[in-house]
Formats: structure tokens, sequence, C-alpha cells
């Protein structure tokens, strides 16, 4: 069952700025909630690559943490790239990352296409469960990227 989540923000600044910030894997740690535990294993470059592996762990709920591994499978500077997930709780994550240039700054657009896997009961769980907590992850982030960028 494959789910959908498109988001837009418009971010005031220079694109040059806001690629970096982006392009620089580490600063997805600003962008998760604390309550996800999010926690980059091992060291990443500074900078993304195509081709990029990055492990990550994620507390799904308390007690409970999962591994998850993405490659960055395409980069094109300063206008897209895309995460695709190689282990984790889904069975198919894909992450478009767009940048736009906009007067006064950049329109990020966020396309993300998912199936949480286990058929019908998937999609139950993403009903019930999957789909907000997404939203909340997007909505908190869309809330730092504000704070970090005010223009």
């Amino acid at each position: 069952m494959l789910c959908h989540l498109h988001r837009e923000q418009f971010i005031p600044g220079d694109l040059a700025r806001i690629w970096a910030f982006f392009a620089t894997p580490r600063n997805l740690d600003a962008l998760t909630p604390p309550t996800l535990r999010f926690r980059i294993i091992g060291a990443v470059p500074e900078r993304m690559y195509a081709g990029q592996l990055i492990a990550y762990h994620i507390g799904l709920l308390p007690g409970v943490t999962v591994r998850w591994l993405t490659e960055i499978t395409q980069v094109r500077e300063t206008e897209f790239f895309v995460d695709e997930q190689r282990l984790g709780p889904y069975k198919l994550w894909h992450h478009e990352h767009r940048f736009a240039p906009a007067p006064g700054g950049v329109t990020m657009t966020d396309s993300v296409t998912y199936d949480p896997g286990w058929g019908p009961i998937g999609g139950l769980v993403d009903a019930l469960w999957i789909r907000g907590q997404l939203a909340t992850v997007f909505d908190f982030r869309a809330k730092k990227i504000a704070e970090l960028f005010p223009g």
C-alpha cells in the first residue's frame, strides 16, 4: 500500500546557505523531534553525496528503538536530493527534497512515498498511527526551519 506525504515551506534567505544546511547530514539532528531519540550511528562526512549510507537509531515507542539505514541516491547541488531506506521500519521509503529559488528565499518541497508493509494491517496502522507521527515530525521540522532561518 503506497502512501504519500507532501509538504512545502518557504525559507527566507540565500539558496547557497540553505542548501549548505540541508546538505550536512548532522543537521538532521536539529530537525528531528527529541521524542524520537534520533541518533546518527558512526561518523558521517560534512557534505552528503550520492551513494552515501547513513545509519540511525530511532525510538518509535518508549523502550522500542529501531535501526534505520538510508542511502542518498541522488544529489543535484542546490536543487534536490533523494534519500531511500535500505533497512528500517518501512517496506519502502523514498523522500525527495527539492529547493527552488523564490523571491526573497527558497521554496522547499518534501515528497515522501512510503509503504508501511504488512498489507491491510499496515494500512490500518498507517491510518491510526504512522500518518499522525509523520505529520508531527514534519510539523516539528517546519517550526525548527522557521527558527533557524527567520528572514
